[in-house]
């Protein structure tokens, strides 16, 4: 009994565990500056909720790539087809994304946040692949674009992204 439960936690990952938490502590750091932009804002969704976004997004990344590893070369029985990893995240952080979104006495609240969660979901998901470029690219022009761009709303007369006004 000894040895399965010893086996069942000697399984080791594809990728070297320093490569894991490098990854998945990028994925903390990069969201949470995304969310820390949204916190200083106090806007629903913060620091927390976009540094679990990303981590959960890394988080599949680096189990499917563990399942390519070991069974990608198997038999026809098993199938891997990793764009259904995208597509997963992207709708589960679509719908949690849309909650953060209100429509009150006419005006639309939460739509920069929402969609800065389904950017931190993007980000997550480039360090979990090891893609380290797109990944600090994107961050450091989501934060132009929420840091800039606000300085800029006020020649818009609105909040830059058709809400008129209202604060997202």
């Amino acid at each position: 009994m000894f040895e399965t439960l010893t086996a069942e936690f000697d399984l080791a990952p594809s990728l070297p565990w320093p490569v894991l938490l490098c990854r998945l502590i990028g994925a903390l750091f990069m969201c949470g500056l995304i969310g820390a932009e949204r916190e200083v804002r106090d806007r629903p969704a913060g620091l927390r909720t976009h540094m679990m976004v990303g981590l959960a997004a890394a988080v599949y990344c680096l189990i499917t790539l563990d399942l390519i590893a070991k069974f990608g070369e198997g038999p026809d029985l098993v199938r891997l087809d990793p764009l259904r990893l995208i597509e997963a995240i992207t709708g589960g952080v679509a719908f949690l994304a849309a909650g953060t979104i209100v429509f009150s006495r006419g005006e639309v609240h939460g739509l920069t946040t929402g969609a800065s969660l389904w950017l931190a979901a993007a980000v997550g998901l480039a360090v979990g692949l090891g893609l380290w470029g797109i990944a600090v690219a994107t961050t450091v022009l989501a934060l132009a674009v929420m840091r800039i761009l606000l300085r800029v709303k006020p020649l818009l007369g609105s909040d830059g992204d058709g809400t008129d006004g209202a604060g997202s």
